[in-house]
């Protein structure tokens, strides 16, 4: 009766686990939207939420319009990375009786990628004035697994301040800052190398790089 029950809620009859993703204003639509493409393939339930200023980000990065009315929007995001029907559900900004705006109900794992500098202090400040906001709240305070990824250049002492407020919360503070070991021959060689990162530490396998130390360089 209980597995049934979760089936009816999830919308989708199997998946291997599920997480939060919150893009947010900052430059970096493409790791968003191939991290979304990877967690799909791997069969994880997406809950996704996704500011205005990151709307008008895809649009510029990505030439992806993403209308606001959240099952509009879960509809382009599905489109877009070629998600099976029910894998991502997307909420709007102030949709304060979804799951991931309670500690009962939401994902235990959130990414927040790109994570802007204004999400980042309102995050650290324990703001929760928008459900991106208040989702990262609520896994840092049921001592769940919150990692964030800043795109910003330089950082001043204020940002650096934020996130070592994180840091000493359990937050994983991952910048945007990939790798150039594995001779990377394309700009989506460098964005897998930050997902495959990211995808490390949510455990989910994949293929996308190779690793230090088994085969070289490519």
């Amino acid at each position: 009766m209980t597995e049934n029950c979760s089936k009816e809620l999830t919308g989708v009859a199997e998946f291997e686990a599920e997480v939060t993703l919150a893009i947010t204003g900052a430059s970096g639509a493409p790791y968003a939207l191939r991290l979304l493409q990877v967690l799909c393939q791997a069969n994880w339930r997406v809950h996704l939420l996704v500011s205005s200023a990151a709307r008008v980000v895809l649009a510029t990065e990505h030439e992806l319009k993403v209308p606001s009315a959240p099952d509009a929007m879960g509809k382009v995001f599905s489109d877009a990375v070629g998600a099976k029907p029910g894998l991502i559900k997307a909420y709007g900004r102030d949709d304060w009786f979804s799951p991931v705006a309670s500690g009962s109900a939401a994902p235990k794992k959130m990414v927040v990628c790109p994570c802007s500098t204004g999400s980042l202090a309102a995050i650290a400040l324990g703001c929760s004035d928008n459900l991106i906001e208040r989702a990262a709240d609520v896994v840092i305070k049921e001592r769940g697994q919150l990692i964030v990824v800043p795109r910003e250049a330089p950082l001043s002492a204020i940002h650096l301040e934020h996130m070592l407020k994180l840091a000493n919360l359990g937050v994983t503070i991952m910048p945007a800052s990939p790798g150039f070991y594995h001779q990377p021959a394309s700009v989506e060689d460098l964005v897998d190398f930050m997902v495959a990162r990211i995808l490390d530490h949510l455990g989910v396998e994949h293929d996308l790089v190779k690793r230090w130390g088994y085969g070289g360089a490519r």
